[in-house]
Parts: C-alpha cells; structure tokens; sequence
C-alpha cells in the first residue's frame, strides 16, 4: 500500500520577483524630485524679488502708480542720496543734491548725474536699496531709473530722475518713531559693450529711459 510522508512540506509558489518594479519607483521618486529641486531653484529668485518689493525686506523700496491720497503730514524727515560704481564701469555718478528734508507724504523730484568718461559706448544698469532696512517698505518711488540698462555714448553726460515719498502709513509704525534719516542707495553694474550697429552709419540708440 502506497503511503505519502506527512513531514515533508508542500513546495510554495515562487514569490515574484519585484526587484525591477522597486527599482523603477525608486527612480521615480528621484527624478521627481530633481525636477522639483530644479523647478524651485529658478523660483526662488523671482519669489524673492516679489517678496522683497510686497514687504520692503532687504531695504527693496515699493513702487507707487501716483501721489498719496492724503496731505502730507507735519512730520518730517531727512533722506540721503548714495551713488556707487562697481568695478570695472567707466562712469562718473552722483547726486546732485546729497541730502533733502522732506515731509512725510511729499511727493519729491531729485536728479542723479551720470556721465560716461570712457572713449566707447557703455551699458550699464542699476541697482538700489534703501536703509535702514526697516525702512524700505514705507518708500515709495514713482519713477526711477533703476533696473532698466543705460546706454551712454563716449562722453555723455545726463540727468536721471528720481520721484518717490516716504509713505504716512510710516507714523502708525512705532518702530519706526525714532527714524530720522532714510538713505537711497544706487549702484551701477556693466552689463556689455554696445554691439555695432547692423547697418553701416547707423547711429547708436539708448535703450531704456530715464
């Protein structure tokens, strides 16, 4: 009579094999994160413009479509004006007036002068930052000419304007009772030599405004 031994086990089924499935996810997951690595790196500058300008962090001024809708108020306060030039840039830049009082809501008009001392044509543009930092989300400039590039021809000399106010919503700031002297900071970078026009006699064109 055939008998069967009870002791030996039944074979199981082969487990599948998920080594390449696993590998897949893994990959997944890294190249998604590469990807949103990469994605938040070319985020993070204009995030961080647009946060410096909606909180004046870092000093960033704001930018104002108009005057105040209210008078100024009685409170007074002094505002400096700082130029520099990054190496590398042949340009002679300054204010014309270094310091102004101004009244709190006052809609104000100052000059910087620039003037191109080299034998060529130069492109430049300007930075700014106000101080204290603090400070930096009560000023409000109209129009300036920072941020868009200045092509100065061999010797040129000219006027750049400036329109800002210290915004009144400065005198519910209470860290901000202390504040006497607000500076304006701007630095001009090169940006490049001035390709040659396309057409022979063609004349150069300064691109921006002021």
């Amino acid at each position: 009579m055939e008998t069967t031994d009870q002791n030996v086990p039944a074979t199981a089924p082969a487990a599948p094999r998920r080594g390449l499935s696993r590998d897949a996810l893994v990959g997944g997951i890294c190249g998604a994160v590469a990807v949103l690595m990469v994605g938040a790196a070319y985020a993070a500058v204009p995030f961080y413009n647009w946060f410096c300008r909606a909180t004046g962090f870092n000093g960033t001024t704001q930018v104002a479509t108009s005057a105040p809708s209210s008078a100024p108020l009685a409170r007074r306060i002094s505002v400096r004006f700082d130029s520099n030039v990054a190496g590398g840039l042949p340009w002679k830049f300054e204010p014309e007036k270094t310091e102004i009082d101004v009244a709190i809501g006052e809609v104000v008009t100052v000059y910087y002068k620039v003037t191109n001392e080299a034998a060529r044509t130069t492109m430049a543009q300007a930075a700014y930052n106000v101080s204290p930092l603090t400070s930096g989300a009560y000023f409000q400039k109209i129009n300036c000419f920072c941020f868009t590039e200045q092509t100065m021809a061999p010797g040129e000399t000219r006027e750049m304007a400036v329109v800002f106010y210290v915004d009144p919503a400065i005198a519910a700031d209470h860290e901000n009772d202390s504040l006497k002297t607000i500076t304006l900071s701007y630095t001009f970078y090169p940006v490049r030599d001035t390709p040659k026009p396309v057409a022979a006699g063609e004349p150069d064109k300064p691109r921006g405004s002021l």
